[in-house]
């Protein structure tokens, strides 16, 4: 296992400390380091449904055998039970501030909301609103912890003591940041949390409680095009912040820990029997949730075409696909010409589903290589469908997500209505719990 960067090719060992970017990368972010193992996507039906560690609830424990943390704890001298020591008590920590620690959290078949969208055949939802601080974002960031963590026990950071840590630092607009916050507090680690000038209500309020430290970014007339936040999150870790972030091009081990939710579904299908979906679809914002799910359920044995869902509203994966498909250019090449195929959104973000509006798609590499790999497509949903969907998926199934969290099933339906997918079994990921 090892880390390669897609835009240069470089190549940085799994046993780098704070291997957060490429070394190469010049400060635009146009590079990416994806990891590369022998767990890679496969077909071998020979493999299928076989247990990857422990029997455990705790994904970061029963998939621990496959994360890049468990390669890293190991080059640092700490044996497997060392190690599931430190996760174990981390996640004994996170479950005293967010309520519940990591779990399998549950997929089924919603008979009713397919009956509601008159499909004929199976729409599975994975519920993670049950997931620490309520939805999958703290998959990405647990294993950015656990290496921070295994990486101080061991003397291999520059700071000497909890007391002169860095501070953690994220950009976000709602679900990333409450559970960056939820496990910074959980690891008593300071925090500089990067939202949007608009931003207020419960989702900053949680923030206060969780005692980040909260930075709202208006857009300045000497800002280059992006979203401000994001500048702001860069120019903190610029000051020596950690990139405690969900975007793969500021922090590549967001996108190991994200696999996890691949890992679980792909269980959890083969259980039931189901060795093939003839869609996932997965709402797409900065994208390192769509690439890390996908990729997880190619390890796990799923086949699964991979629908990337974005809104009329704010839609740059979009563009970036349709560049592609017109080009002659390899999925494993794209990153070299970055800026043909990835810039800021041209127009004022705006959607119902505002945790989805990122200016950029940040992870568009990995994702446009899953999609490619899985044969699957981009989907824009225009704002009925997406509002539709907000008001469908509690009705129908009882998740209470909020309309960022049920914007894949507004993919769905703009299949549906279209008449391109009649039946079949799909899945969808109900994500980030609505806050009263």
């Amino acid at each position: 296992m090892h880390l390669r960067c897609a835009t240069c090719g470089h190549v940085v060992s799994i046993d780098t400390t704070m291997p957060w970017r490429c070394p190469y990368e010049s400060g635009d972010r146009h590079h990416v380091l994806v990891i590369e193992s022998s767990n890679a996507p496969t077909d071998d039906r020979e493999n299928l449904g076989q247990k990857i560690f422990v029997e455990d609830p705790n994904p970061f424990v029963r998939y621990f055998d496959r994360l890049a943390v468990s390669r890293f704890a190991r080059a640092q001298g700490l044996d497997d039970s060392e190690t599931l020591s430190i996760v174990r008590e981390l996640d004994d920590r996170v479950a005293s501030v967010a309520g519940t620690g990591f779990r399998s959290t549950p997929l089924a078949v919603s008979t009713d909301l397919s009956d509601a969208l008159g499909f004929t055949g199976n729409v599975w939802v994975k519920d993670e609103t049950h997931n620490v601080a309520g939805s999958h974002k703290a998959r990405h960031l647990f294993g950015i912890l656990l290496h921070l963590v295994i990486a101080e026990r061991t003397g291999r950071v520059p700071w000497g003591d909890d007391e002169s840590r860095p501070p953690l630092a994220i950009s976000s607009c709602g679900n990333a940041a409450i559970a960056a916050s939820t496990l910074a507090a959980a690891a008593d680690w300071p925090i500089d949390v990067f939202i949007p000038e608009w931003a207020g209500g419960i989702v900053v309020d949680t923030l206060d409680h969780l005692g980040a430290r909260v930075h709202r970014c208006p857009r300045r007339e000497s800002d280059p095009p992006g979203d401000p936040t994001v500048l702001r999150f860069r120019e903190a870790v610029a000051s020596g912040a950690v990139p405690f972030s969900v975007q793969g091009p500021e922090n590549s081990l967001c996108l190991d820990g994200g696999r996890t939710i691949g890992w679980e579904i792909a269980e959890q299908l083969l259980a039931a029997g189901v060795d093939h979906l003839d869609a996932v679809y997965v709402q797409v914002g900065g994208g390192a949730f769509a690439a890390s799910l996908s990729r997880g359920l190619g390890e796990g044995g799923v086949s699964a075409p991979l629908v990337a869902v974005q809104t009329e509203g704010c839609a740059p994966l979009s563009r970036a696909w349709t560049r592609y498909r017109e080009s002659s250019t390899e999925a494993r090449d794209l990153a070299a010409d970055w800026t043909h195929y990835m810039w800021p959104w041209e127009h004022e973000p705006a959607s119902l589903a505002d945790g989805i509006l990122d200016d950029e798609t940040y992870d568009w590499v990995v994702d446009l290589r899953e999609i490619e790999r899985t044969g699957g497509r981009v989907v824009v949903a225009p704002e009925d469908v997406v509002r539709r969907a907000a008001e469908l998926v509690p009705r129908s199934t009882g998740v209470e997500a909020s309309p960022t969290g049920t914007a894949g099933v507004a993919g769905l339906v703009t299949e549906i209505d279209a008449g391109t997918l009649r039946g079949g079994d799909v899945l969808v990921v109900a994500s980030g719990v609505v806050r009263r």
